[in-house]
């Protein structure tokens, strides 16, 4: 019989970080990843709207684009539900861990503002190393104007904060990691696709998003869990939209 020392030292198998939805589902969530990246840079060289390329779009479409947005959201939050259902899971398999007290709540507040102040840092950094993007003239006429406009801002902001982190964060990051057997890679993986997911904004954009796609993947990959993800995406959303031009006009 082996002592129990010499069974404390042996080897561990490395951990394997399993897949929470089969492959074939992976590869429908990556397909649609390349249709919306395909539609996206299309709208940038056809201009966005009825709007000549590099114009501005009529802003009475505004409304429009946060409802579809908004659905859109939804329903591929809806796609990585149903394949981790499949597959076994369910919502908090996606998420992480619930808060279970006002504490934590604290917590992960006290988390997400400094971290939104390193992604504002590091969005201005890009930004500064890339050079002017004559896309951005395109994408200011999505900001909202009216009290209407900037209510579903807020709206179309707080979905973002809770879908998107689940989709790349919950779910493709955590199928990269069961695929490659890398944390590393399942979080540049992830960035470089979420900035993909909005080519609509041109390609420097694309660039900057998915520097800023990595940082959140990072600090999922730190929390393991998306609550405090979810805090910083909403609020940075709402900031970058609506309330930094109303704090510095």
């Amino acid at each position: 019989m082996p002592t129990p020392a010499l069974i404390k030292d042996e080897p561990q198998p490395p951990f394997k970080p399993q897949k929470i939805a089969s492959w074939g589902h992976l590869a429908g969530y990556l397909a649609i990843i390349a249709g919306i990246t395909y539609m996206g840079f299309r709208a940038q060289r056809a201009g966005l709207g009825n709007a000549p390329a590099g114009q501005l779009i009529d802003h009475s479409q505004v409304i429009k684009n946060y409802v579809i947005t908004i659905l859109a959201d939804c329903a591929l939050t809806y796609y990585c539900w149903v394949g981790v259902h499949w597959n076994g899971g369910n919502l908090k398999t996606l998420t992480g861990d619930r808060w279970a007290s006002w504490k934590e709540l604290f917590s992960d507040v006290a988390i997400a503002f400094p971290f939104w102040v390193i992604w504002e840092a590091t969005a201005y950094g890009v930004h500064w190393l890339l050079g002017p993007d004559t896309a951005s003239r395109s994408v200011a006429a999505f900001l909202p104007q009216s009290m209407l406009e900037i209510l579903l801002w807020i709206l179309v902001s707080l979905t973002a904060g809770f879908c998107e982190e689940i989709q790349s964060r919950g779910y493709l990051q955590r199928q990269f990691h069961a695929l490659s057997g890398s944390i590393v890679v399942a979080v540049l993986g992830q960035g470089l696709l979420f900035g993909f997911m909005h080519s609509y904004q041109g390609w420097k954009q694309v660039i900057v998003i998915s520097a800023l796609g990595v940082l959140y993947g990072a600090l999922a990959a730190w929390r393991k869990n998306l609550r405090a993800n979810m805090i910083a995406h909403a609020w940075s959303d709402v900031w970058e939209g609506w309330l930094k031009m109303v704090v510095f006009r």
